[in-house]
């Protein structure tokens, strides 16, 4: 369908659960190194920065529901899973290549994440930050230390389809298409199994995929059966575009809102053959979903999910996900970063 001229940066999965080599790409093309061995690895390096976090039980909406459990990401250091790929990342450089620095381009937490894990290095760390990010992250960046350049959201996903930008020094983190990211974020899906082994549904949202490349490499290696879904916002779902397509697509209808964390503008073409392999089916949920999912987890749980984190929430919320005969299901709880103003007004909208 598309060939290795569109794939500038392409690695192939090369784990048998994660393999996937689309129609048209040669058997010679490079393979990607995220595996279950590589997540493992990953685990021995990121837990003295990153945090185990913990599992909840939401009370079920009704007779007959299926259960679901909370992963609390909120609880990172930085109030976000990105730590976890960025402490990895970061471990894995050489001290030649920390020596200018690093950088990455972000909507806030993958820029929290990798200013954490530059600081815990002893190297500098810049980022390139949309403008739609809200004040919390930006503060909580600078208390990081990073040093912050803003940029349109354009130019940051610019930035992002081509691993590249004039702007800045030093070595680039790619967010969420970097083998090593992937696998950081991975290591979620082994606390997952750990403390609810027999899981049969898993849910996060989607920015770019680098959490659920990670966590559908770890459940098809581990729990093949058990569905795998994104969740994304109706009004940016390159995702389930993606998947009705059969290829990576732009989502021309994008525009941006509260869930500043979830729904980019596309698919990029380099981790459509790990998200087209990991995703059994993206829920697209309403930001009036959203919003009472974020009422939901304060009111029920005492805690603040960012519109990401609640997204998810929402997608099993859904009749969709709560009819498809699954027992227990996990929702990943993305981050918590959200301007508390903002999220007063939207709960209590």
């Amino acid at each position: 369908q598309w060939g290795i001229a569109s794939l500038p940066h392409c690695l192939i999965a090369s784990l048998p659960h994660c393999l996937v080599i689309p129609s048209g790409v040669p058997m010679d093309v490079p393979a990607r190194a995220v595996t279950l061995e590589a997540v493992r690895e990953a685990a021995t390096r990121i837990y003295p920065v990153a945090r185990r976090t913990p599992m909840i039980r939401l009370d079920p909406i009704g007779r007959g529901e299926p259960e679901i459990f909370l992963k609390l990401e909120i609880f990172q250091p930085i109030g976000s899973f990105k730590l976890r790929g960025a402490v990895n990342a970061v471990a894995k450089l050489p001290a030649s290549a920390l020596a200018d620095g690093v950088w990455t381009v972000s909507a806030g937490n993958a820029a929290q994440g990798v200013a954490l894990a530059a600081r815990e290095a002893g190297a500098k760390a810049s980022v390139l930050v949309m403008d739609t990010a809200p004040a919390t992250k930006i503060a909580n960046i600078e208390r990081l230390g990073a040093t912050i350049h803003r940029a349109t959201y354009d130019e940051c996903w610019k930035t992002v389809e081509e691993h590249r930008s004039d702007r800045m020094v030093g070595r680039f983190i790619h967010p969420f298409d970097d083998d090593d990211f992937i696998c950081g974020n991975g290591t979620t899906a082994l606390e997952i199994l750990d403390d609810v082994p027999d899981v049969d549904a898993v849910i996060a949202s989607i920015g770019g995929g680098g959490l659920l490349a990670g966590i559908g490499c770890v459940m098809r290696a581990l729990k093949p059966d058990a569905k795998v879904y994104a969740a994304e916002p109706e009004t940016a779902a390159p995702l389930a575009a993606s998947l009705a397509a059969g290829r990576p697509v732009r989502f021309d209808a994008w525009q941006a809102s509260f869930v500043d964390g979830a729904g980019g503008r596309s698919v990029l073409p380099t981790m459509w053959p790990l998200l087209r392999n990991a995703v059994d089916h993206s829920i697209v949920v309403s930001l009036a979903d959203t919003t009472a999912a974020m009422r939901l987890a304060a009111e029920q749980c005492h805690i603040i999910a960012e519109g990401a984190g609640a997204c998810a929430m929402a997608a099993a919320l859904s009749p969709l996900v709560r009819h498809a005969g699954h027992k227990r299901i996990v929702v990943v709880v993305s981050g918590g970063n959200i301007d508390l103003s903002r999220f007063t007004s939207l709960v209590t909208a």
